[in-house]
């Protein structure tokens, strides 16, 4: 049974808006060095919040009843291990909705303080680092001979498509604002996963993905998408004007291929397949194909769970073959992933499970801003060009931190 409203918490729709609610929560949960996600789903106004008085090291079941968050690593590791945070208290956002208690106690130093409407609070704001710091940017030579390297073995029929990701770190300016950075992302990227999550002894993440990993709506329908290709989405160009190069469309071709082959191991026939297509994706285009499949209708409850397995890491975050494409990932690579292209998002939350793959994103230290992009390479690929599509993907977060930046 869940625990009742705790006595120093008022009601809150009296007091606040919505969106200055899950700010207080989330600020209230740093101050008390609890793990907390706060986040805003794609076409959507409003922002939720999950605090959590624990962290657990294993998933349950996409398709419940367990309520609460994700946030997974692209490998699993010592340094980088799952993370699910029970909704121990959620708040979902919406209008004269309530704050909603788990079964598990939140600490006594756990205090929000709301005020009304539109008063403001200095915050003093400290976030959660990675113990181990953050790893050294990748310089551009560097980042270039790992692609060439790559290429030549894809030439050689090694494999179909890796998946190599570099880095980036600017130093943080003066008066940077967590919160503010977190709303500017929710008003420049309608149509991403805009989230904000800080876990003690793990690390503090920024991020828009514009990829859906696995979805299970309140009606049990499954959805996954495929998503490939990237260019620039210059002035007067729109999706319907896009032309894509050989190169982009075989990729989104290899991710369409990956996806279709997990439904073939589970023996899953019957499942609906629209696309490709293009979309805008902040200052991108992509080529974009959904899949979706009643779940009980075709007999596979665990649809969702089952096709996580399967599906992470996804072609279009590691490459084809897989395995093959991971080990030369862990040989090229000259950083440590984390959480970059892992998944995260919310589990069993107002009946639905949206679960993204951690794309376009920043971590936090509390002096720099480290910024993750990776780019698909096949036996065409450009090393320059490669670089270039880096840079356009981190700049749909690293936007926000350019005034660090001497």
């Amino acid at each position: 049974m869940s625990q009742e409203s705790p006595s120093f918490l008022p009601p809150v729709s009296l007091v606040t808006s919505a969106e200055e609610t899950a700010h207080t929560l989330f600020t209230a949960a740093l101050a008390a060095e609890l793990p907390v996600a706060l986040w805003r789903l794609p076409f959507t106004q409003e922002v939720q919040v999950l605090v959590a008085s624990r962290v657990e090291p294993e998933l349950p079941p996409l398709e419940g009843p367990q309520k609460g968050f994700a946030f997974c690593p692209f490998s699993i590791s010592a340094t980088s291990p799952i993370n699910f945070l029970p909704a121990d208290l959620y708040f979902s956002g919406k209008a004269d909705a309530e704050l909603e208690f788990g079964n598990n106690l939140l600490p006594a130093r756990f205090k929000p303080v709301f005020q009304k409407t539109g008063s403001k609070q200095k915050q003093e704001q400290a976030w959660p680092s990675h113990p181990d710091g953050l790893p050294k940017a990748i310089t551009r030579d560097a980042f270039e001979q790992t692609v060439a390297t790559a290429v030549k073995a894809m030439q050689a029929g090694c494999l179909e498509k890796v998946v190599l990701s570099r880095t980036k770190t600017l130093s943080l300016f003066e008066g940077f604002d967590l919160l503010s950075a977190f709303t500017q992302l929710t008003q420049l990227y309608p149509n991403a996963f805009i989230s904000l999550v800080a876990i003690p002894g793990v690390g503090t993440w920024l991020g828009a993905s514009p990829e859906v990993l696995v979805q299970i709506d309140r009606h049990h329908v499954f959805k996954t998408v495929a998503l490939a290709g990237t260019q620039p989405l210059t002035d007067g160009l729109t999706p319907a004007d896009a032309i894509w190069r050989q190169k982009e469309i075989e990729e989104q071709a290899l991710v369409q291929r990956y996806i279709i082959s997990c439904f073939k191991h589970l023996r899953l026939r019957d499942y609906v397949e629209m696309g490709p297509r293009t979309m805008a994706a902040g200052n991108l285009l992509h080529l974009r194909t959904d899949y979706s499949a009643a779940m009980e209708e075709v007999g596979f409850p665990e649809l969702g769970t089952q096709m996580l397995e399967l599906l992470h890491p996804t072609s279009a975050v590691g490459g084809m073959p897989k395995a093959s494409a991971l080990h030369m990932i862990q040989e090229l690579e000259l950083h440590d992933r984390r959480y970059y292209s892992g998944y995260l998002g919310p589990v069993q939350l107002g009946q639905e499970t949206n679960l993204f793959v951690n794309l376009r994103c920043v971590e936090l230290g509390q002096d720099t801003v480290t910024a993750y992009a990776g780019a698909g390479m096949t036996p065409d690929s450009n090393p320059a060009k490669e670089w270039q599509e880096t840079e356009l993907k981190m700049q749909t977060v690293l936007r926000l931190f350019q005034a660090s930046e001497s």
